[in-house]
């Protein structure tokens, strides 16, 4: 399947490289002039590196019913795809979300919820906070492997992935791509002024800003556990902490700014035409953002509820959802995250060998 979709990328690249209309437009387009031919590696590194905004297909004059047919977002979005799941390891689980995502996920979630429940029903004889209704011992012995395993397994399919692209790897390189990867500006169109993502010729910057206020939120949710179990072991501070504490600070604007970013990412996806992307996957796209809403949620609500009843019921609906968004990372729409960077990696690599040449 991978080679399919390669070839019917390649046949638009080879097109879209002769054309040059869209030079521009976001860093795709300097990348693929860049090539008088292209391997799979370089599709594979095209299709990772683009950010799906659809400027180019609306700006196109070889779209159908042209008989080129070029559909440049959706070629490159099936091989970035496609990508993932041949780099994916262990590869058995790699299409379990790619048709009934939303369904797989929420199942999984209240699975492992259901089970968190039952947990609770045999409380630690002592505790404070979340700790009186499951023990500390508990929650370290599953989410410990639940997170180094996804790690692994997203590092291998990484390694893979970077080996086909034939990247290299530099400290420049790495400040480069974090760089490009926080301002998102592959989102601008290229112009200051947006993409095209969610209404054909209209420019919008909601995309981008919704991407920012998830990415960020995220990271100031992970900065929150860390802070959190370096007080813990670190400094012997104990859970549940107040709300001018490190955790708190970092926490609650961090789950905020997630659940307006996945709320805002889910909206516009449901604008969006959906022939313009990896059509099959759509809804294992959307399990990803509601997944990632649902755990940022349930913990703001989880940390409002301190102290009262609805605390025996919302720590295994969280404690659901953090595990079942942990377990589906290395096969969910997360992994983009990495391949992304990674793209950007390779290309501020290529850059820089280019000036200096």
């Amino acid at each position: 399947m991978l080679a399919e979709t390669i070839s019917e990328a390649r046949r638009q690249s080879e097109i879209c490289n002769a054309c040059r209309y869209c030079e521009g437009y976001c860093s795709v387009f300097p990348s693929m002039h860049g090539h008088r031919s292209f391997s799979d590696g370089d599709i594979t590194h095209l299709a990772n590196l683009c950010h799906n905004c659809r400027g180019c297909y609306y700006a196109c004059q070889y779209t159908a019913p042209h008989e080129f047919d070029i559909n440049l977002p959706r070629a490159l979005a099936e091989v970035q795809v496609a990508s993932w799941k041949g780099f994916a390891w262990p590869s058995g689980f790699a299409a379990l979300f790619d048709r009934s995502g939303v369904t797989i996920s929420a199942a999984l979630a209240l699975s492992i919820a259901f089970l968190f429940w039952l947990a609770t029903l045999v409380r630690p004889e002592s505790g404070n906070g979340f700790y009186a209704y499951m023990s500390h011992g508990l929650m370290l012995a599953v989410f410990i492997p639940a997170f180094l395993a996804p790690l692994i397994s997203l590092g291998i399919s990484l390694r893979r992935y970077w080996r086909s692209a034939g990247g290299e790897l530099t400290w420049r390189g790495i400040a480069a791509s974090l760089r490009s990867a926080g301002r998102m500006s592959n989102l601008s169109g290229g112009h200051g002024e947006g993409c095209n993502f969610e209404d054909e010729d209209r420019f919008s910057n909601a995309r981008r800003w919704f991407h920012q206020a998830a990415l960020y939120g995220f990271i100031l949710c992970f900065a929150s556990t860390c802070s959190g179990t370096l007080l813990h072991y670190g400094f012997g501070f104990e859970a549940p902490y107040s709300i001018f504490s490190l955790p708190k600070i970092l926490g609650v604007p961090g789950g905020v700014l997630l659940c307006a970013g996945t709320l805002g990412l889910a909206y516009l996806k449901t604008k969006a035409d959906r022939n313009l992307g990896a059509v099959r996957l759509w809804g294992g796209e959307m399990a990803f953002i509601l997944l990632l809403f649902s755990v940022s949620f349930s913990g703001l609500a989880l940390y409002a509820a301190t102290g009262t009843t609805a605390v025996s019921w919302l720590l295994p609906l969280h404690l659901g959802f953090v595990l079942a968004f942990f377990l589906t990372a290395p096969y969910s729409k997360m992994a983009h995250g990495f391949y992304r960077l990674a793209a950007l990696l390779r290309e501020a690599e290529s850059r820089a060998r280019a000036s200096q040449a």
